[in-house]
């Protein structure tokens, strides 16, 4: 599968934003996915996850309650909603699938990745 990410861009302390990746081919039903990101100097780590089906989701301590990560299956696209944008949330966000039981949220062991969207929050 080949993921492409988007959304991203330069927005104030406490906006919004909403990011989208769209994914080839037609299995995309068949994919656990999830979203990480990178901040300069700092090792990728994990944002939030959803089930293949959608109805099960995870997210880090440092974005609960802020950010929502949703899917539509019908157009193989996956989205987060952050909410409540703080400076610490700068970073490269990437999106990510793997094959994964049909409700299992896996926060790890992705197998496909995207190619970033930057995301920088002004202070």
């Amino acid at each position: 599968v080949q993921l492409q990410a988007s959304g991203g861009g330069l927005v104030q302390a406490g906006g919004s934003l909403r990011l989208s990746c769209a994914a080839s081919g037609r299995t995309f039903s068949s994919y656990g996915m999830g979203w990480f990101r990178q901040a300069p100097g700092k090792e990728r780590e994990f944002v939030a996850t959803i089930s293949r089906n959608g109805y099960s989701t995870d997210y880090a301590d440092s974005v609960k309650g802020r950010f929502t990560i949703s899917r539509d299956n019908a157009k193989n696209t996956v989205y987060l909603q952050m909410n409540s944008l703080k400076s610490e949330d700068t970073a490269v966000y990437y999106c990510a699938a793997r094959v994964a039981g049909i409700g299992f949220v896996p926060r790890s062991g992705f197998d496909y990745w995207g190619q970033g969207t930057q995301v920088t929050v002004s202070s």
